[in-house]
Formats: C-alpha cells, structure tokens, sequence
C-alpha cells in the first residue's frame, strides 16, 4: 500500500468511527473544546477543516495531541489509530534495538510515567493444568498485561508462541519452566548439522496425541527422538513419526524469569 493510499483508507477508518457514534464533525468540533477547557492546552483543539482534510486522506497528521483528542471522542485505542497511519508503537523497543547502547543499563520509565504494555496471557481456565507444557492458543481464557520490554523479542502478532509446563524440565536450563517461547509455524522439518553451541541447535514444539513436548529432535527410521538438555536429567522420548508426533514449529524466542522476586 503507498502512501496515498495508506492515508485514504486512515481517513476512511476514522470517519467509521466517527459515522459509528452518530457524531457529526460539528459534534467532535465541540467535544475537542471541552477537552480543551479541561487540559488546558490549545493544541488539544479540532477544527472543521483539519478533520474533513484527515478523512479524505489529504494529509498525515502531525499532531499527538489532536490524535489523542480523536481516541478520547470515539472511545477508541490511541495506539491503534496511529496504527491507521502506519505507526506502530509495539515496533518501539525493536527499533531502538537497531541503535542500541553499547554499555548495560536499566530499561524502564519514571515512577510516574506510563508503562507500555502488551498482552499476554496470564491467568487459565480452572480444568487446565499449568504444570503440561502446552500452545497458549488452547489455555488462554482470560488475558493480562506485561511490560514489553520482557518480550521485545517476542513478535507476538506473527507468531505461535507456547508455555512450557512447570513441571516440565526437559530443556532445562535453556528453557525454565514457565517460560514463554515463540514459535515459527513455518519451520516444521527437524534439521540436522554440527552445531557451534548447544544455543544453535534447533530446539521444536511438538505436538503428540495427548500433550505437547519442547525439545530439541532428531528423526530416525520413522521414529522422532525427543532429546533433552543433558543437565535436566530427563530421557530421551522416542514417538512414530509422522503418526505419534507433528512438528508445530520452531522455537525462535523466549521470555522467562532468572529467579523469583523478592516477596513473591
């Protein structure tokens, strides 16, 4: 999509939202002065003409403040209108990694500022058990939020992603239990090859009949071989392949925690 076109269908998109609540634009025109008197703050204005040129994707808009005002007005998502635009706040963290720092420090914001978050789930269905490793696609009843700085990796609108059990220590101390792992559906075929690391090697979610595994594989005359990490003290897994056990995809990222938090 080009630029023209991007901007036609933002305004297209904002003047459903606004056609969606039965406003007017006069109507959004009053409702942006009296965020005005309540902020303080002129910029927070919406003029006739600026709203009519933005619908009929005449421009870009430049202004936070009157974007704000709009998701204030159609009681919809900020972050999700400058997404009509072609900005993506969720690609912040990734962004600033092109031109990370090259020493250690904190990530974080002030005390008083607002956190960016993403989705995750957090809370499961009763009858499920958490200590089965599993794809959160089938677990998820109720979702929560995160800091995305813990998964800004994770490219969750693209990708499978899984929780390994926790009691599952099978690939153990790569992934812990409880972990968040993203899967790539696309590579499903187990590769094989002299690997420079235990951290090179392929590791795959795979689903067998009655649960799912995370490990890393190898496939023998008709059999997969479900492999642990040497210090999990688990044994190897042996399944008809393709039969017994489907590959779901490769693990590309994960997100876990070190150690508990004090007090947790």
């Amino acid at each position: 999509m080009g630029p023209d076109d991007l901007l036609h269908s933002a305004g297209k998109k904002l003047r459903k939202l606004r056609l969606r609540l039965g406003l007017t634009i006069r109507e959004v025109v009053e409702q942006s002065c009296k965020l005005v008197e309540e902020k303080g703050i002129e910029d927070y204005n919406i003029s006739r003409s600026w709203l009519t040129d933005i619908e009929n994707g005449c421009y870009r808009p430049a202004s936070a403040f009157k974007l704000y005002a709009l998701s204030v007005i159609y009681d919809f998502s900020w972050t999700d209108i400058l997404m009509f635009f072609g900005l993506r706040i969720s690609d912040l963290r990734r962004d600033q990694a092109m031109f990370g720092t090259r020493s250690t420090h904190l990530i974080g914001n002030p005390p008083d500022a607002d956190t960016e978050r993403l989705t995750l789930p957090v809370r499961f269905r009763e009858d499920l058990r958490l200590d089965k490793t599993n794809l959160l696609s089938r677990l998820v009843e109720v979702w929560g939020e995160i800091p995305i700085p813990l998964v800004q990796n994770l490219d969750l609108r693209k990708s499978m992603y899984g929780f390994i059990g926790l009691q599952d220590k099978t690939m153990f101390p790569i992934l812990r239990p409880g972990s968040f792992v993203q899967i790539d559906g696309n590579q499903t075929k187990v590769v094989t090859g002299d690997w420079l690391s235990e951290y090179d090697r392929p590791i795959y979610f795979v689903e067998l009949r009655d649960e799912y595994i995370c490990s890393w594989c190898e496939v023998k005359e008709g059999q997969l071989l479900s492999i642990p990490h040497p210090l999990s003290r688990c044994q190897v897994r042996q399944f008809a392949y393709p039969h017994g056990a489907e590959i779901v995809g490769r693990v590309t990222g994960v997100a876990m925690r070190l150690a508990e938090t004090a007090g947790a």
